[in-house]
Order: structure tokens, then sequence, then C-alpha cells
């Protein structure tokens, strides 16, 4: 199905934490001075625009990124505010980063950029957003394209598995995913976003991922008020295979966050 976009949705409360996360991950990632392969299998537009027709319907945005940022979650200290601060510079202050340009702004040039987006008007506009990165974009299936490219070269890095969940066998599809690519790429960071819908839908796939042999897991979980009334999801999760030293810290200080709300 391809009826999903994300512009209704971007800045969320679920944004901010697998944002928070992403950028935390590759922030630690590039400290090395190794280059390192960036993936991701469903990539939507890259760029945003809070103040668009779409955003302001929702309220989203409202109630996730600028209420956050208002009260200083992401300063120039953090990855995550750093990227959002670079692509505002550039696209305006209403611009919002998703997490093609967010891994971008945070990646160096020695490194590849690899997004798949399978909708045609959401890859069209992520091959402009992208195209002054170097970035390789694919209008394709995105498990596809990383059954294809994994092990990649460089091999250090990480990759982003975002899918809509607009068909509900997707839950049940993700877990022998996640296997086969761990086994085609051992050492590399897979890190899973899920929705925490009130049916809690999610939870036989959690399952099923912590029983297999994958290593140095990290699943993590936030929950918040629905964006309106009879809105299903009530919160955001995070499931991270090899994932980076010091990504234990950033889901401490996101607890605490969001606990505050």
């Amino acid at each position: 199905m391809l009826s999903y976009q994300h512009i209704y949705h971007a800045g969320n409360l679920a944004d901010v934490q697998k944002h928070a996360l992403l950028a935390s991950a590759l922030d630690y990632l590039t400290r090395k001075d190794k280059p390192l392969t960036y993936l991701e299998t469903h990539s939507g537009r890259g760029l945003y625009k809070l103040d668009a027709d779409e955003a302001v319907r929702t309220g989203e945005a409202e109630a996730g990124i600028r209420r956050v940022q208002q009260v200083g979650w992401f300063g120039a200290d953090h990855p995550l505010g750093r990227a959002i601060s670079v692509v505002r510079q550039r696209q305006g202050a209403a611009a919002y980063p998703g997490s093609p340009m967010i891994a971008a702004s945070l990646l160096r040039e020695q490194d590849s950029l690899h997004f798949a987006e399978l909708h045609p008007q959401e890859y069209s506009a992520l091959a402009m957003a992208m195209s002054p990165y170097g970035a390789k974009v694919y209008q394709q299936d995105g498990y596809e394209l990383a059954q294809s490219l994994l092990p990649p070269t460089p091999r250090r890095g990480m990759l982003l598995i975002d899918p809509s969940y607009e068909v509900k066998a997707e839950y049940d599809r993700l877990p022998g995913i996640i296997a086969k690519l761990h086994r085609k790429w051992n050492v590399g960071v897979i890190a899973l976003w899920y929705p925490i819908l009130t049916d809690k839908r999610h939870d036989a796939m959690i399952s099923a991922l912590k029983s297999q042999d994958l290593p140095k897991t990290l699943c993590h979980e936030v929950h918040f008020p629905a964006a309106r009334e009879g809105h299903r999801m009530i919160g955001s999760g995070m499931f991270v295979v090899n994932a980076p030293f010091g990504l234990m810290d950033e889901k401490r200080r996101l607890d605490a966050l969001f606990a505050k709300l």
C-alpha cells in the first residue's frame, strides 16, 4: 500500500523519540575516523515543513517537537538539536528533518548514504532533498534494497527500518526479516521503529525479536497521550541490534523527559 505520507505526523512525539535515538547512535558511530554506511528502507520525503497545511491540520508537531524544544530537550550539545539547527539555517524556521536529512546532517563526506522509498511523490521529494548530499535514492522495496546491499561497503554502519505498518502482516514479517539481515551483516547496527497502539499489536513482534539470538539489543518504549480523540497511537518504540555504546544513556534521558509530559 502506498497511501501513507508522513507530513501529517512529522515532528510528533514518536518522531521525537525515534530521531533522538537515531541522532545519538550516529553521533557515536562518527566518533571514530572510519567511514560508514547508512541505509533506510522506508525513507519518506526527508524534509518537512511544519507550517504546511497537512502538519497544521493534525497539530502533532505542535504537541511534539515544537513543545519539547520550548522546554529545552534538544540544545546545541545534542546531536538532534544540531541537525535541526543545520536544516533550519538552510531551509527556514518551519523546516523539520526526517531521518534521511538527520543522517545527512550528521554524517561526513567519507560516509555512504542509501535511501529507499516506493511512494512516487515521496520518492521525488526525497531525491530532491538529498541531491546536495551525494546520497543514493532508490524507488524500490526497501527490504529488497537492504538484501541487495548488505553487507555494504564501508562495512561499518547502520540500517533504519521505519515502515508505515499500513498492513498488519508487517508485524509478523519483521522478526524474520531482521534475523536474515543480521546474518548478512552481523556487525551492522539495525534499528526498527514501531508504533505502540491501543491494541498492543506490537507485543508479539517484540517477543519474537527478543527470543532470537541477536547481539547487544536495546528495546526502548515511551508512552504519551493520543494526539486526538480516537487516535490509536499512544506510544513509540525502537528495537536496536548491535546498539552503540552510550545509547543507553539517551534511553534513560528520554525516559525521564517523557515521564514529565
